[in-house]
């Protein structure tokens, strides 16, 4: 199997996931651990908040992508929430709890409110073409 190479390019990760009155802030903390790998964890005002500088945080994405062939829909959605050098998506929250990534196109697709994960990057093409590669067929 091919490993596409990390480009080094210098990329700030945060993912963010509220934290609902009804939850437990370690299983919600859990869920964001199973999408970013190696990352600070921060609780606070309702919500956990994960960040890290390491491209290779985001490989479990990059993997499920990759094995679902489902990069034509991330590639959608960062493009479109692509504002100067940051782009974002949501996941599943519920997914993500048992270890599952799974993009939401809407926030109410995720009945206890999504995981947002942003990318902020001078080179966002090189960062979105790793984590999501354009497919010629």
């Amino acid at each position: 199997m091919d490993e596409l190479k990390i480009p080094k390019v210098a990329c700030k990760i945060e993912v963010y996931a509220a934290v609902n009155p009804s939850e437990d802030p370690d299983k919600v903390r859990l869920a964001v651990s199973h999408v970013i790998l190696e990352s600070d964890y921060q609780y606070k005002e309702g919500s956990i908040k994960a960040t890290s500088n390491e491209l290779n945080s985001l490989a479990k994405i990059q993997e499920t992508i990759k094995k679902h062939r489902t990069n034509r829909i991330y590639r959608r959605q960062m493009r479109f929430n692509t504002k100067e050098d940051t782009t974002w998506f949501y996941l599943n929250k519920q997914a993500a709890y048992v270890d599952v990534i799974a993009i939401c196109e809407e926030a109410e697709e995720s009945a206890m409110g999504p995981i947002k994960v942003i990318l902020h990057s001078k080179d966002l093409d090189k960062v979105v073409d790793w984590l999501a590669p354009e497919i010629i067929e």
